[in-house]
């Protein structure tokens, strides 16, 4: 959902079912003040325990220091390993395109979800928060059952 869409707009975020186990989303935030020479995000896991609660995480990092120091935050290097080869934000600030994510395939989520780093079953929601250029723009919200 875009906050404020004079800065940006979610063009399309789509979920594809290609046969019964090959599945995947792909989405393009389309950005209107260019170039984008500041990026936070905040990113939340929650859980469903008789609505969505807070789970685990709940930060906010510099995306522009990100980037270039990976090292610096495992956390949101291990969410962030989830679309490192399927999407354009793999170069430092300052951002003068589209940002893409083409492709997030299921096993990808899957393989991360149960073999990297094993969450309980359940049904789990990833919301993202994207402030550009200090303005907040745009609000992205997962959901996903593990069983």
């Amino acid at each position: 959902m875009a906050v404020d869409k004079d800065m940006a707009e979610i063009e399309y975020c789509t979920l594809k079912a290609v046969n019964r186990t090959y599945k995947y989303v792909s989405g393009k935030l389309k950005l209107y003040k260019i170039p984008i020479t500041k990026i936070k995000v905040n990113f939340g896991l929650f859980k469903r325990f008789n609505g969505y609660r807070p789970f685990l995480y709940n930060q906010t990092i510099d995306a522009c220091y990100f980037i270039n120091h990976q090292k610096s935050n495992p956390v949101a290097k291990y969410f962030f390993d989830f679309i490192r080869g399927i999407t354009n934000l793999n170069h430092s600030c300052p951002y003068n395109h589209d940002i893409l994510v083409d492709r997030l395939s299921t096993e990808i989520v899957n393989h991360h979800l149960t073999k990297v780093l094993p969450y309980p079953d359940g049904d789990y929601m990833l919301e993202t928060r994207w402030i550009l250029n200090d303005i907040p723009s745009a609000v992205t919200q997962v959901y996903l059952s593990l069983s």
